[in-house]
């Protein structure tokens, strides 16, 4: 997709729609990325927690249960979903969480760091889509997503 191609204007200009929708309805204030026609989400006021899509699976079943499941995007050639939750803090520099996460593959997003929103060329592609769509501007706390992570580990033995 280059700058002179009409479907790359296309693709930008429902990206901007889209973002627009993101921050108006959801309280998500991301940025679209012309080139590539991505709406990128800077993680601060929005955290994420990221992790294969059978332990996303269980994860949102817990929250599901306790009616605390948030937006979830999947990225289906990589196999991760991503769950947005209220702002991020500093258990990111917890180096037992870390190893904790880390063992299961998951991973909490680092402040600065960027996570890409859905767009409609990511959903067209099946690059990456909406699992659980946002509702308002509803998003779990990080430690909550942490914990119910935690719980739904496969135990090992």
């Amino acid at each position: 997709m280059s700058a002179l191609d009409p479907s790359s204007y296309t693709d930008t200009q429902e990206a901007l729609a889209r973002c627009r929708r993101y921050r108006k309805e959801h309280g998500l204030y991301g940025v679209v990325d012309s080139a590539l026609g991505r709406i990128m989400l800077e993680v601060g006021a929005v955290g994420a927690v990221t992790m294969p899509s059978d332990l996303g699976r269980r994860v949102r079943d817990h929250l599901d249960a306790q009616r605390r499941c948030g937006p979830i995007i999947a990225h289906p050639r990589s196999g991760r979903w991503t769950f947005l939750t209220g702002p991020c803090d500093d258990s990111y520099l917890d180096s037992a969480l870390f190893s904790d996460l880390f063992r299961d593959c998951a991973a909490v997003a680092l402040p600065g760091s960027q996570i890409v929103l859905p767009s409609p060329s990511d959903e067209h592609s099946g690059y990456r889509a909406w699992i659980r769509p946002p509702e308002g501007d509803f998003r779990p706390e990080l430690a909550e997503v942490v914990s119910a992570t935690r719980e739904c580990r496969t135990v090992q033995q």
